[in-house]
């Protein structure tokens, strides 16, 4: 599979909702550089799942809408929009943030990320 096609596995909707899905893509040696604007974090798999179990129970849908895509060698770079529907209120999508990352595919896995964010 082409490192591109790995990271677009981890983009489709509700994926991030996912914690068994989010587990399979993710390497198991994985870490990501986060630059928020709250400041930087930095996450392991176990951090990433986390996220999911987190994500998942704040809301029924996650949409990721990618605006650019750029692969070279196992590097993919995306920047997009995640966008969500809360439990509360399902009807409506809410935009999360937009984001720019740089993954680097290792063993057909996502291995290392570079992202930053920008919560709306």
């Amino acid at each position: 599979m082409k490192p591109k096609d790995i990271v677009l596995d981890f983009y489709k909707s509700d994926v991030l909702l996912d914690r068994k899905t989010v587990s399979e893509l993710l390497h198991p040696e994985v870490t990501i550089d986060w630059n928020t604007n709250k400041g930087f974090i930095q996450m392991n798999y176990d951090d990433v799942l986390s996220l999911t179990d987190e994500l998942s129970r704040a809301y029924v849908r996650s949409k990721i809408r990618i605006s650019h895509i750029i692969q070279e060698k196992n590097l993919v770079s995306l920047r997009f929009s995640h966008f969500v529907k809360t439990i509360e209120n399902p009807r409506e999508e809410m935009l999360m943030g937009n984001f720019f990352v740089i993954w680097e595919v290792k063993d057909d896995k996502l291995f290392r990320g570079y992202q930053m964010s920008h919560f709306s």
